[in-house]
């Protein structure tokens, strides 16, 4: 077998080893703070120099947030470390140092050094990862940081941040419920762990359960509120948007990501920045930062790679939504294509819930093609994928890979639209197969 590539691939391959991905490989007690605060301790608490934080955790939509903010805060001239998960093609697009995806020898030498600090104590992977990013952000100087919440938020691995300039709580759903627990209720208060005392907490679209159970939290620790059609909103008005908030009423454009979940998660972002001080972002700022958001796999066309050129004449889609509420923006979205057929590419994990994904899908597919995702370990087979369509309507099928399966969709129909999708992971395959 061959050597990985980079020093990156090689460093990642040996901690891949050492450290478990999931957490209940190392700990019983299924996710907890103790190992990554021993840790940061060790490296000299990078977490406590970071530029000022902005901290979004949320079920569906917190990744659009991020990027969001990223794009207007860097139209704005500002230099932004983002810390997001999971990548899609590199692993070096979870970490961005001042504007840039950090280089493979910055990230190699990092991950080294904080497992050389960890001295083979028990931590996982993420958590590795997460103090090599507070490690490199610490020492390079930006003006914001941004930190996606990996799993829940009381106890994910970026809750070690105490002092945010701003946090926020994207619409919450049910994923993850080994870890999070079986109700809104329950995930909208792992959620909540991520407020804290003095920083405003914006909160996006949610149900009625999820956010008595957040303003409870933000009432208990005094953080203040700002909440979505209450001190905030944001809506389609004309051929753009509308924000309204306590300083700012801003007619912009729409976000550059399709589908209309994006004006809230949109909303979010400038209700985030509306916290900071003045004359930190201008309203023309967050214009073409909109124009120019960059955050691929969601609701994203594929318009060239060897996967475009497969299917000439129709058109491919991708997305990484895996949870009944993904399913239900996709659905929202997949409604307004009238003009053509659509046929679904389907992979998904064994711990999501596939059926209530695809159902609001069914009445908008013509046929469905499931694959299970290669060479992950976790991948839902497709046998169990095409049963779970069955079940909720859809005319479905298996195919033994993404190729087979747009060849056979192309040889049954004229001409029409493919959405791939149920994973995230799936889709970053997608991205690595299609360049």
């Amino acid at each position: 077998m061959s050597e990985p590539a980079s020093p990156v691939d090689r460093v990642l391959a040996r901690l891949g080893g050492l450290h478990p991905k999931r957490v209940d490989r190392v700990d019983s007690s299924t996710l907890s703070l103790h190992r990554i605060e021993r840790l940061l301790t060790a490296l000299g608490s990078p977490q406590d120099r970071l530029p000022p934080v902005i901290h979004v955790a949320g079920t569906n939509g917190k990744g659009s947030t991020v990027a969001t903010l990223r794009a207007c805060l860097e139209a704005a001239g500002r230099s932004v470390h983002v810390f997001t998960s999971p990548h899609l093609v590199r692993f070096n697009e979870r970490i961005r140092v001042a504007g840039h995806l950090i280089e493979d020898e910055a990230l190699a030498a990092a991950l080294d050094e904080v497992d050389r600090v960890n001295a083979g104590a028990e931590i996982t992977f993420f958590e590795i990862a997460t103090a090599a990013a507070f490690l490199v952000f610490a020492r390079v100087p930006a003006d914001f940081s941004l930190l996606e919440v990996g799993l829940g938020g009381r106890l994910d691995t970026t809750n070690v941040v105490q002092r945010p300039a701003v946090t926020a709580i994207t619409p919450v759903s049910l994923d993850h419920q080994a870890f999070l627990g079986p109700t809104i209720g329950a995930i909208a208060g792992e959620k909540a762990g991520i407020l804290k005392p003095g920083a405003p907490a914006v909160i996006g679209p949610q149900t009625a359960e999820a956010e008595t159970v957040i303003e409870a939290r933000a009432n208990l620790v005094g953080a203040p509120l700002r909440r979505w059609q209450q001190e905030w909103r944001c809506d389609a008005a004309g051929g753009g948007m509308r924000y309204t908030g306590p300083r700012w009423t801003l007619d912009l454009p729409l976000p550059s990501l399709p589908g209309a979940h994006q004006i809230g998660n949109a909303g979010v972002a400038i209700a985030c920045l509306e916290c900071l001080p003045p004359g930190v972002v201008s309203s023309a700022a967050i214009a073409e930062g909109l124009r120019r958001i960059d955050w691929p796999a969601r609701l994203q066309r594929l318009t060239r790679g060897s996967l475009v050129e497969m299917v000439p004449g129709w058109e491919l889609w991708l997305d990484g939504g895996h949870n009944p509420a993904a399913g239900q923006v996709l659905a929202e979205a997949a409604a307004a294509w009238h003009d053509r057929p659509l046929h679904l590419v389907v992979g998904m994990l064994n711990t999501k819930d596939a059926a209530g994904f695809l159902a609001p899908l069914a009445p908008l597919a013509q046929s469905l093609h499931a694959v299970t995702i290669p060479g992950e370990e976790n991948a839902l087979p497709a046998a169990a994928i095409a049963a779970a369509a069955r079940s909720v309507g859809m005319t479905a099928g298996q195919a033994t890979s993404l190729k087979i399966a747009l060849q056979e969709i192309v040889a049954a129909d004229a001409r029409g639209r493919i959405l791939i999708c149920g994973s995230l992971h799936f889709a970053g395959m997608v991205l690595r197969v299609n360049e």
